[in-house]
């Protein structure tokens, strides 16, 4: 169980091929060969049947001998096959019932609603009865928003597929194996870290586990509408009296050379009848009239008509240019300076994976309360309602893949995970007008093997998406004298470059920071992550740890120091709301989680909150250009 290796098998559509399905070979699991899955784009503005809600489960404790065998393979003929105890004669079935185990709601992670499974790590069995009734001429695809972190699915006892990751979606087709009436599903989740997963091992934040985001039936004509990219046209430059074309692509799963596509716009006068390659795929430009630009102050939205054959798409997408210019982040071709937070996906209030729209209403309340323009998803695709609703409150959004520091750089296996995650992170939300930035990585330690496996990330995020910028966090700048040097080559890869640091908290003192000058790449800078622990209600003077006050000694001397560093395009403070995290082990003071949030896990702001909305508000510190 300690190696995946993947098999990414391209299907090429155009010169700039996407990549389409992936084949998992895992060998370490001696798994056969797995149907091919399909990547849906747009799948939560299509009418599906949710299977969301109350899941049966069983835990399977170490060493999960439920699921592997003794040499690791998968096993398909144990709790897959969803048999019930034989009472009265014959054999038994493998010590287990799903029909009267108890429940878990999906989407939320099992940690906290079994108070027994709070920190466990390890393998539990989901199981749901279904009702299905077939419809000619289509194909039914099991939809997962995200399970953390390996999962494997059985319909009616069938494997239908596997997959490694914990935030990104995958679809499995089973049209082949559901049947009339009665239906089931069942799925292992293995929260296990692996050393060369992604993430790997040691992580700064709490590794729920389970079926996380929605689950659902999704049924489509046999030839349907599985990838579009819908976008005002990014040329070498941007002019506003130019802004009038829209471009992209349009992909039919099954198609034909010829088939009609069309794409419509309603608001925007756009009509346009489109035809397919031979790979299925339609390339267009448009024109489009009077074209509203989406901005944080504007967050204009169309309604996006998409159709071929039987198959309707509808989705409602900004349009708006982002490029950099020099040290300048330029949006809709002016610059601009990113106010925001970092956030991980932490449910407000009650704690545990975010997933609810609740959850996403409460987060963004916050960040409109701050004066946000802005927020960093870290260090992981969040639930796709966070870009939704990002999308509607114009607040713009980095959004990244989770390779976090411990990975195993050197493994060509490894390479193929993160390149098939950038994949599935990209097709999900490269529609989202406010996703501004894709960052391939944070925090990783600058050797030739990682740099050399970033570039080329970078390089392929790129190629996937040539509209947006490309960011990474950087850590390891040195001191030398009273200058702090960043001359990280991976740096040379990047457009914007974010820089990681906690002057003041774990290294050198508050006032440290005054006299500190920077040597940063002349791109634009965002101080991706900056501050300090305080508990929420702990108060005293202003040189006193884990007081509030503390916090914001801590930041006004660090407002002093970027303010002298001419390239900087946005400040990014770690972090919007206090999260769980098991490696924060003082007692009274963290309880298990880091505390660097401006708001507590239960939704109280510190001072500091109150520091960054007059600065915010006032935009003192930073400048556009």
């Amino acid at each position: 169980m300690n190696c995946f290796s993947i098999v990414l098998l391209e299907r090429v559509r155009s010169l700039s091929a996407s990549l389409l399905f992936v084949c998992w070979a895992f060998a370490s699991v001696g798994l056969a060969q797995q149907p091919l899955k399909t990547l849906l784009a747009g799948v939560d503005h299509r009418a599906v049947t949710s299977l969301n809600g109350d899941w049966h489960y069983l835990v399977d404790q170490p060493p999960a001998k439920g699921l592997y065998t003794s040499s690791g393979k998968i096993r398909d003929n144990g709790y897959a096959l969803n048999t019930r105890p034989n009472i009265k004669d014959g054999p038994h079935n493998e010590e287990y019932d799903f029909a009267t185990a108890p429940t878990l709601k999906v989407p939320v992670d099992w940690n906290t609603q079994d108070p027994t499974l709070f920190r466990y790590e390890g393998v539990v069995w989901y199981q749901r009865d279904f009702n299905y009734t077939p419809q000619p001429n289509t194909r039914t695809f099991l939809h997962i928003g995200a399970a953390n972190y390996k999962s494997f699915i059985w319909v009616n006892q069938k494997r239908i597929c596997d997959h490694e990751g914990g935030f990104t979606p995958f679809d499995c087709e089973v049209t082949a194996v559901l049947k009339p009436g009665d239906n089931f599903v069942v799925i292992a989740v293995d929260s296990t870290r692996d050393i060369d997963g992604i993430p790997s091992v040691g992580i700064d934040w709490f590794n729920y586990g389970g079926l996380t985001r929605d689950v659902s039936l999704v049924t489509l004509p046999t030839k349907f509408i599985d990838d579009y990219d819908v976008h005002l046209k990014h040329g070498t430059t941007f002019s506003a009296a130019e802004a009038d074309t829209l471009a992209g692509y349009i992909h039919v799963e099954g198609a034909t050379t010829g088939t009609t596509v069309t794409l419509r716009v309603p608001e925007a006068g756009v009509d346009a009848a489109l035809k397919t390659d031979g790979n299925g795929r339609a390339s267009f430009e448009v024109k489009a009239k009077h074209l509203e630009l989406w901005s944080h102050e504007n967050p204009k939205l169309y309604a996006v008509e998409l159709a071929s054959g039987e198959d309707r798409l509808n989705d409602e997408i900004g349009f708006r240019d982002i490029r950099v210019e020099g040290t300048k982040i330029l949006l809709n071709g002016k610059p601009i300076f990113l106010q925001g937070a970092n956030m991980h996906a932490e449910a407000p209030y009650r704690t545990g994976r975010a997933c609810t729209d609740e959850d996403v209403k409460n987060i963004f309340g916050f960040l409109k309360d701050l004066n946000a323009n802005f927020v960093r998803l870290a260090h992981y695709p969040h639930d796709e309602r966070m870009e939704r609703a990002a999308d509607r409150e114009g607040i713009m959004v980095w959004s990244e893949i989770p390779l976090w520091q411990h990975i195993s750089f050197e493994k060509p296996e490894v390479y193929a995970k993160a390149t098939y995650m950038l994949n599935e992170m990209i097709r999900r939300d490269r529609n989202k007008a406010s996703v501004i930035l894709w960052s391939v990585s944070n925090e990783t330690p600058n050797n030739p093997v990682r740099t050399k496996f970033l570039t080329d990330l970078a390089n392929e995020a790129r190629r996937l998406d040539p509209t947006r910028p490309i960011t990474s966090a950087l850590i390891g700048p040195h001191l030398k004298g009273t200058e702090m040097v960043q001359d990280d080559p991976f740096a040379d890869a990047l457009d914007v470059v974010g820089q990681n640091e906690y002057i003041g908290w774990y290294e050198l003192r508050p006032e440290d920071a005054d006299n500190i000058q920077w040597k940063l790449p002349q791109k634009p800078i965002l101080i991706s992550e900056f501050g300090a622990e305080a508990k929420q209600g702990v108060h005293g003077g202003k040189d006193e740890r884990w007081t509030e006050e503390q916090q914001v000694n801590v930041y006004e001397h660090q407002f002093i120091m970027i303010k002298k560093i001419p390239q900087v395009r946005g400040l990014v403070p770690w972090v919007l709301m206090d999260f769980r995290s098991p490696t924060r082990n003082i007692p009274k003071l963290q309880d298990g989680f880091n505390r660097k949030g401006l708001i507590s896990e239960d939704g109280k702001k510190k001072l500091a909150f109150t520091l960054f909305q007059k600065v915010y508000t006032e935009r003192s510190v930073g400048k556009s250009e």
